[in-house]
């Protein structure tokens, strides 16, 4: 658990890398500030009270929010159990990383046009009101001691790692702020282009490795249901590089390093709630319907006008959705979850508790980040002036990504020489 609570940490600066690569040279900055900006508040508040709230006992026992009020500030968890397999300071900074990278997940799709500081303070909101009630709902399991969330414990849908928690939540989320937030200006006429794609392509890189720690060490343990975990991962992610690149070819392009990139974390999106439910082919399966409908998804934005910066409804969204669903079809009982789907004879019982708990996530998420969205338009404003926008939103860090003029180097002054004689 303390090898994959740092893998998941290294999935932040992943996270910042993948997106920053997308966005234009004079935007990167602010793009790397958004995705630390949010860890860093979602950290702080999950130590306050987020983890009081997302894995206290069920307030009334309706798995709708827990409450531990022995814990505010995590004090009660520093004489944790020496012989506790896992101590509870760990789980909590393990889950910690969640909340956190659930919430930078977000500015994917706000990207250029937001104001940081109210971006910042969104991400608090945000994470209180919408994320630790889901996190409850999903992840909080009940013991003996302690009544955890309807979606995990009532219709007991399976999610390993987060499909709805953290994809769904973040995609859907990323949705509600652009409609209130509107498009960036130009687009979608004005090209928007990635500035640096090898950055994106190690940002992926780092996102995959770190992802065996983030479905590996839900697991709790190192034990087989953790080998048979990451084996999914990395094959989901795999497949799906290899299905979303298939499809730009058969639409009549070029295969791209970007398409590559994020057919990678599609596939690792969609794997995250199934990879203890299913057997390697199913993740195979998995990874290629991922793959496929997501390439086609974030062509969407266009058709139905949302401007969705960098295609956190495209991929984060769909690919959720899409894993979570599929559980229902290919989950079989011989894999961790122990659960069979509808092709292994389990019939549709699974399948209807997989739609109720995306339903609920999406319906949630969507219409209370709305409203937070409006609310602090209408108050602050969300956007940064128009003048901000079109020179590039690093300026408002008086910052710059790259100094390709040199300005920072000290100049140069030639000798003065005497010319050579010409020659005879």
């Amino acid at each position: 658990m303390l090898a994959s609570t740092a893998l998941v940490l290294l999935m932040v600066p992943g996270l910042a890398l993948f997106y920053g690569g997308m966005v234009g040279a004079k935007r990167v900055v602010n793009m790397v500030m958004m995705t630390f900006g949010a860890v860093a508040v979602v950290c702080c508040i999950w130590v306050v009270y987020g983890y009081q709230f997302a894995f206290g006992d069920s307030i009334g026992g309706g798995g709708i929010l827990g409450l531990d009020t022995a814990n505010f500030g995590l004090g009660g968890l520093l004489k944790g159990d020496e012989a506790a397999t896992i101590p509870p300071a760990l789980f909590a900074v393990f889950q910690m990383l969640f909340a956190a990278l659930t919430t930078a997940l977000i500015a994917g799709g706000v990207a250029d046009r937001m104001k940081f500081g109210v971006w910042l303070a969104f991400t608090a909101v945000w994470a209180t009101l919408v994320y630790l009630p889901v996190a409850h709902w999903v992840f909080a399991f009940s013991s003996d001691t302690v009544t955890g969330g309807w979606i995990a414990n009532k219709i007991k849908a399976i999610d390993y790692a987060g499909g709805t928690a953290v994809h769904i939540n973040a995609g859907i989320a990323a949705l509600a702020v652009v409609l209130v937030l509107g498009k960036r200006t130009g687009w979608p006429n004005t090209p928007h282009k990635p500035h640096n794609l090898p950055l994106t392509a190690l940002g992926a890189g780092l996102l995959w490795f770190g992802w065996l720690g983030f479905n590996g060490g839900s697991a709790l343990s190192s034990g087989n249901a953790a080998a048979v975990v990451v084996l999914n991962t990395v094959a989901a992610g795999a497949a799906a590089g290899l299905a979303w690149i298939a499809f730009e070819r058969l639409k009549g392009g070029a295969m791209t390093s970007l398409g590559k990139s994020s057919g990678i974390v599609a596939g690792l999106v969609a794997i995250t709630p199934a990879c203890g439910a299913v057997n390697p082919l199913g993740a195979l399966i998995i990874g290629v319907i991922a793959g496929a409908a997501c390439a086609f998804a974030v062509n969407l934005k266009y058709k139905f006008g949302y401007d969705d910066s960098l295609d956190v409804v495209g991929v984060h969204l769909v690919g959720g959705v899409i894993g979570t669903l599929l559980i229902g079809f290919l989950a079989t009982a011989d894999a961790p979850n122990g659960r069979d789907g509808l092709f292994f004879g389990g019939g549709f019982g699974l399948l209807a508790d997989q739609a109720t708990a995306v339903i609920a996530v999406l319906a949630y998420s969507f219409v209370l980040t709305w409203v937070i969205a409006k609310l602090f338009d209408v108050v602050v404003g969300l956007r940064v002036p128009a003048e901000v926008e079109r020179e590039g939103i690093d300026s408002v860090h008086r910052e710059s990504g790259y100094d390709l003029l040199g300005a920072d180097l000290p100049e140069v002054v030639e000798e003065e020489r005497t010319p050579e004689p010409a020659a005879a």
